[in-house]
């Protein structure tokens, strides 16, 4: 009975002991993707920013910008990917729409970003754009991967259609999550006009004409949880320029758009919300459930041997019958 029970144990122990391994290295990429269909909106904030009077075509500093950011996932492109790559991937029709104090429209800048929906690797596809300009992006954008490294990444600059490296800065603590900071500077570049211009009958095209450029320079900041890989803050300095031509009197240069972005406190209590959930998530896949296996495994075993043990342990002899005196008398 011992010897089968034994047996089974040790039968068990293998069986938890080779799911350990598997939940990491086989469950974990096939389980932990972003779903192909997720939404999510962001609302940011510069208070104070300098902002462009295209009346006056001077600069003026105005109480708020705010910055809405959102991602939609785009399922029917994401099947169309999918069918010509053979890969799981997620499309992403991303809207950044700056507004100035009095709510209208500062800038408007769509883009499609097309990644691998485990490792947030870009995927190369027809339709992959910012602004309606073709690009072939290298290195991340809005997300890090799942299980985030400390070390610098490659990350894409929507506004310059270029990737440049985001430096990790060290571990830090934000609302109580132990997370990664990077940051990334973008030195003053020329880049695109916007193709939709705040100011009616003024276009891309006529100011390009008039020898007028715009030029762009930030530092940008992310807190990253590193389990999810997603960035639970988010700060930008943020600075344009429109340099030379004829729409500049005397050739100069002025002020189209400064200012400390940050997100509105309950987007960041939102976010954070969100990210605590999933993190449990990864951790069930790559550390709770992995390491509770190999102990299980390593229990049963130690069982399983301590039961053979005693099986194979050798019985004392039993002991001779006791045997009665017999009395013989003479007769």
């Amino acid at each position: 009975m011992r010897r089968t029970a034994s047996l089974v144990l040790l039968g068990l122990a293998a069986f938890f002991t080779a799911l350990s391994p598997l939940m990491r290295w086989y469950a974990f990429p096939r389980l932990a993707k972003i779903p192909p269909s997720q939404y999510q909106d962001m609302v940011l904030e510069a208070r104070p920013a300098t902002l462009l009077d295209y009346g006056t075509m001077k600069a003026r500093q105005v109480p708020k910008v705010t910055i809405v950011q959102t991602l939609k996932g785009n399922v029917a492109e994401a099947h169309r990917v999918e069918a010509g790559t053979g890969r799981d991937v997620v499309v992403w029709d991303a809207l950044s729409y700056v507004a100035g104090p009095d709510g209208k429209m500062v800038s408007e800048i769509p883009e499609r970003y097309v990644f691998d929906a485990h490792s947030q690797d870009p995927v190369h596809a027809a339709g992959e754009m910012v602004d309606g300009d073709p690009v072939r992006r290298s290195g991340i954008e809005f997300k890090w991967p799942f299980l985030t490294e400390k070390r610098d990444y490659s990350y894409f600059d929507p506004q310059t259609r270029t990737s440049a490296p985001i430096h990790y800065k060290g571990t830090r603590t934000f609302h109580g999550l132990q997370v990664y900071y990077f940051e990334q500077t973008i030195p003053w570049t020329k880049v695109p006009l916007p193709k939709k211009m705040p100011v009616k009958g003024i276009t891309p095209q006529a100011v390009e004409k008039m020898g007028t450029t715009r030029w762009y320079s930030t530092t940008r900041m992310f807190w990253v949880d590193p389990v999810t890989g997603a960035p639970v803050n988010g700060e930008e300095i943020h600075k344009e320029e429109l340099r030379g031509g004829q729409l500049l009197p005397g050739g100069g240069k002025v002020t189209a758009f400064a200012g400390h972005v940050k997100m509105r406190a309950d987007y960041v209590d939102a976010t954070l919300s969100l990210v605590t959930s999933q993190r449990t998530l990864v951790l069930l896949l790559t550390s709770y459930l992995p390491w509770g296996f190999l102990g299980l495994g390593a229990v049963l075993l130690a069982v399983s041997l301590h039961l053979e043990a005693r099986g194979r342990r050798p019985r004392p002899d039993p002991a001779p019958p006791a045997t009665e005196g017999v009395v013989s008398g003479a007769s």
